[in-house]
């Protein structure tokens, strides 16, 4: 069963031809033949399930600036630029100035080559797609602007071409449930990690989130006024997606207890509360409160509620990790998950690295039925009760660690691997076999020498390279781990 997300994924991208006024009084019928390639360009983008606003046929310098505000004013995420002819850099050079956003320059020719026995100046103009393509990056550069991304093929029957814009599509998908985020940070990080902690107007200034301020008692205040009719359905809403296995190996997990759920579907109704009141995107905690009391009780116990949540696209973290959190929002953003993990053992017999952590995890990418277990006692925290326990789907991994630099700024670290079968720990955390390349010790060291923080979101597929353009967009250092 998968969990629907709480928001639909979408964005907002803005499209324009360009071209050359000039040659539209010598060849008649050219300009609304290159309009309905730009229709199919349209049509290519909308099936990515995106909002398309179309800015039409921009063809002299006079409609650029004219646009620019237009393109300002529609609250755009992301840009294709499409080179429908030939087209002077006039026509591109204020948009990319003004523009603070990614525009993607597409050149997709209608032809695959040119009939040279019935070939003329009107069919090499339709298929001139790429002839600005150095005019404009040269222009890009002497702006001051970074080379922008290009994509290279014909608009029929191109796969390569269609997967590119639909990976922008994604990217677009990514600024635009960033742009505006609201995260809470609720109590304080974990003692002694000194990793953790981040200046939240670092996040305002590099990633355009705000960290809401929350506090512990906000979620008390709905714990208290959740009925037994909402604590049973949550019951049977989390019972729909569990199994609930008897104990292995380890002696500190037991069957799920009936008072340890009763308790997480309160604290879980209680957290839907909440973040509706509050109006939030993704959370990050940690809070430990006095021994005994009804705050620990719920404190303790976000756990089950917390992974429904970000199965459904609101990213929970524990230990107040912020970094991870948005991290973790990335790569659902993406269609991929991201699962909130750390470094385990390795298996030097068998070269693999379990990488999991314990609490919330993204159950939407658990291979088979994840599990819930009863713990006596939360290893290294206070409070005891439901722990979700489950190893993602096998295949391809990709991680996603935010960290921070020397200068405050933040820096991604991005690596991929591989899930293979076989078994993990029982103990009512989540765990994976993550295999790495060229092999456990050495992808260890490369990570390491990056600077990572010891959190990282866990995602399913290979998308290193995805990940690394949504870094160039944001301005952030990044780098790919390579094997």
């Amino acid at each position: 069963m998968i969990i629907e997300r709480r928001k639909p994924r979408t964005a907002r991208i803005g499209i324009f031809g360009v071209g050359h006024d000039t040659y539209w009084g010598q060849f008649d019928g050219l300009l609304e033949e290159l309009m309905s390639y730009h229709e199919e360009l349209k049509r290519i983008v909308e099936s990515n399930g995106v909002e398309v606003i179309d800015f039409g046929m921009i063809d002299n310098a006079l409609k650029s600036y004219e646009a620019v505000k237009k393109l300002k004013a529609a609250n755009l995420d992301l840009i294709f630029c499409n080179m429908l002819t030939y087209a002077t850099s006039s026509t591109w050079g204020i948009i990319q100035r003004e523009m603070d956003i990614p525009i993607v320059l597409v050149a997709l020719q209608p032809l695959k080559a040119m009939d040279y026995t019935r070939a003329s100046t009107y069919m090499q103009l339709v298929n001139d797609n790429i002839c600005s393509l150095p005019e404009f990056v040269g222009v890009s550069v002497r702006m001051g602007k970074k080379v922008p991304p290009s994509v290279i093929g014909t608009l029929y029957d191109d796969p390569k071409a269609r997967e590119e814009i639909g990976e922008w599509c994604r990217i677009a998908c990514v600024l635009h449930d960033i742009k505006g985020a609201r995260i809470g940070q609720m109590g304080h990080v974990l003692e002694s990690m000194l990793d953790m902690h981040t200046d939240p107007t670092a996040f305002t200034a590099q990633f355009g989130i705000h960290i809401v301020q929350v506090e512990p008692d906000d979620v008390m205040r709905h714990y208290r006024q959740v009925s037994r009719e909402e604590i049973e359905r949550k019951k049977k809403e989390i019972l729909s997606f569990f199994d609930t296995p008897d104990p292995k190996s380890d002696p500190i997990t037991e069957k799920l207890r009936e008072e340890d759920l009763i308790i997480a579907a309160k604290a879980a109704v209680a957290l839907d509360r909440f973040i509706e009141e509050k109006q939030l995107d993704g959370m990050a905690y940690y809070y430990e409160a006095e021994e005994g009391s009804e705050m620990r009780e719920l404190v303790t116990n976000f756990i089950v509620g917390n992974s429904l949540l970000s199965a459904a696209g609101f990213p929970m973290c524990g230990e107040l990790d912020l970094k991870t959190c948005v991290a973790m929002m990335i790569m659902d953003s993406l269609g991929i998950g991201g699962s909130f993990a750390e470094f385990h053992p390795i298996d030097f017999n068998e070269d693999f690295i379990l990488v999991g952590h314990d609490g919330p995890h993204h159950i939407n990418i658990a291979d088979d039925k994840p599990v819930l277990r009863s713990l006596k006692k939360y290893h290294g925290k206070p409070g005891s009760g439901a722990s979700v326990e489950f190893k993602i789907k096998q295949g391809p991994i990709t991680m996603l660690c935010i960290t921070v630099r020397e200068d405050g700024k933040f820096k991604f670290i991005i690596a991929e691997g591989e899930s293979r079968e076989g078994p993990i720990p029982p103990t009512g955390n989540s765990n994976t076999r993550g295999h790495f390349s060229p092999d456990a010790v050495t992808f260890l060291h490369k990570w390491l020498a990056e600077g990572p923080t010891h959190h990282y979101a866990l995602g399913v597929g290979h998308h290193a390279s995805t990940i690394k353009k949504i870094a160039d967009a944001l301005g952030i250092e990044a780098v790919i781990i390579e094997g």
